[in-house]
């Protein structure tokens, strides 16, 4: 009976690679696997904007009930957020490489949509290994797909290697992938949000710890392309808070939003992705059926607040001016005194903006954005300030743009920017008005070599501000050793090739 005429030796229970990747729909949905961990629990859709990748000067999570995890720097290897976040970036990896190894299975598949797809799984493999540099420092650098489990003894690659490869991937996908007007909305790889990118992988190049100061010069380049794109027409929105009122509600403004990751339905059926914007990182709510509910984990610091102008119109949005009742009405902060302002939350994500219903508690539909134009137009204006040793014209007119539209005042005149050193400063402190909450205040403040003097200062204010306050935990308990995450204990006990970063 073992006779080959009947034994049907093709196994039935999966599909091997060169079984599968043959048409374009099983193209597309391997590209969407490749997409699917951006959106995952460990990264935007929940932990990373929340828990891990979001604890700065701009705000802190705000329950006395947490004295232990990566959100008041009080952790160790075995941290399952931390462990999750790693997963999840592998995860996306595996399979960007997969991808990229049979995309060309069937040339008879249209060789345009080849193209693309592959463009699109190179940019997302760079953006996944780019996410491990910032964190973790030097990784093992995988670049072909899994083949056997027993594959594990896989070395670090050098910080640089890891960051070449990151610009080799998104080098190659620029030219690859469609412009973002093919799209109509910024949920898909294009080639805006790889050109913008590039920039601001440059410039975590630039800093610390690489300090490699000849990529100002390709971080100001990428950035001015995206920036004279007159096809692509990117320009700022002229409304701050429409911006977020759209990624509540499915809108694209793809001038604006150029990359951002999607979110859509309430959890009621299988087919909907729900994230936790504005769930977990909003406005507390307890009414879920006008507002919906919402834990509000974290909270805005005074120093944020203090930060804006008054005519800034920023502020009101970005730090909350109200709470909820448990009916869903709101009752407005009058006090501003320096204890009150932390008791305040993060009003940029608001449930009360979206448009599904029912309401689900935890699940929203809220995008999170991960580029947008007024990133891209301070990036340049701090690249070029580095390449020319001072601010350009055009340094200040990028920064001035966003400044106009915020209804903040000006660089010109008598309040002009001339060095380089206060032109640096003032870009430090506009991203944090700009961009804050959006998961790039504390990578910008490690790679500029700011970290932990400004963790330490504002837990110096937070003191004198609110004294014993268990807000100040996670300002207490950072040190240098959190520049880095810690390599997870599982991997290092499946991968004894890998070693730990320091102090950990």
């Amino acid at each position: 009976m073992s006779c080959k005429k009947f034994l049907d030796v093709e196994p039935k229970d999966f599909l091997p690679p060169s079984y599968y990747y043959q048409t374009e729909e099983q193209l597309l949905y391997s590209l969407a696997g490749v997409y699917d961990p951006l959106g995952s629990l460990d990264l935007y859709g929940r932990h990373y904007i929340s828990r891990v990748g979001i604890e700065a000067d701009e705000g802190f999570y705000n329950t006395s009930a947490v004295v232990s995890g990566p959100q008041v720097y009080n952790f160790t290897s075995s941290d399952t957020y931390v462990s999750g976040f790693w997963r999840e970036l592998y995860m996306g990896i595996n399979r960007a490489n997969t991808l990229l190894a049979n995309v060309d299975n069937n040339l008879k598949v249209n060789e345009a949509i080849r193209l693309q797809i592959r463009g699109e799984a190179l940019f997302l493999r760079g953006y996944y290994y780019f996410l491990l540099a910032q964190n973790f420092g030097a990784v093992p650098l995988v670049l072909q797909p899994a083949s056997s489990p027993d594959d594990t003894d896989i070395a670090r690659s050098p910080l640089k290697e890891v960051y070449e490869q990151v610009l080799s991937d998104m080098k190659s996908a620029e030219a690859l992938v469609a412009p973002i007007k093919t799209f109509g909305f910024g949920g898909r790889v294009n080639k805006s949000a790889v050109r913008g990118v590039l920039s601001r992988v440059c410039l975590y190049m630039a800093g610390y710890p690489l300090k490699d100061l000849s990529k100002y010069q390709e971080a100001s380049a990428w950035a001015k392309k995206v920036i004279d794109d007159g096809e692509a027409g990117h320009m700022l929105n002229p409304d701050y808070t429409q911006i977020f009122i759209n990624y509540a509600q499915d809108k694209y403004d793809i001038k604006e939003s150029i990359f951002e990751v999607e979110f859509w339905g309430n959890g009621a059926d299988g087919f909907s992705e729900t994230g936790s914007v504005g769930a977990w990182i909003g406005i507390y709510s307890s009414n879920n059926d006008i507002i919906g509910n919402a834990f509000g984990f974290l909270n805005a610091t005074a120093k944020l607040y203090r930060s804006f102008e008054a005519s800034d119109v920023r502020r009101d949005c970005v730090v909350a001016t109200y709470i909820y009742s448990a009916t869903g009405t709101k009752t407005y902060y009058t006090s501003t005194t320096e204890a009150s302002l932390y008791t305040r939350r993060v009003g940029k994500y608001r449930r009360e903006w979206e448009l599904v219903f029912p309401k689900s508690n935890n699940a929203t539909p809220t995008n999170f954005p991960l580029l947008r134009f007024a990133d891209v137009l301070l990036m340049y204006a701090e690249a070029e300030n580095e390449v020319h040793n001072g601010p350009t014209t055009a340094a200040v007119d990028a920064l001035n743009l966003v400044r106009a539209r915020a209804h903040a005042s000006l660089f010109t005149g008598a309040n002009s920017l001339t060095n380089k050193t206060d032109f640096f400063n003032a870009l430090v402190d506009e991203r944090s008005r700009e961009l804050c909450f959006e998961a790039l205040r504390k990578p910008d403040l490690i790679r500029w070599g700011l970290f932990i003097p400004t963790m330490k200062g504002t837990e110096t204010k937070m003191a004198k501000d609110i004294p014993g306050s268990f807000y100040a935990l996670a300002y207490k308990n950072v040190a240098e050793k959190h520049l880095l995450y810690p390599i997870p204990s599982r991997e290092l006990s499946l991968n004894p090739a890998l070693n730990q970063n320091p102090n950990w």
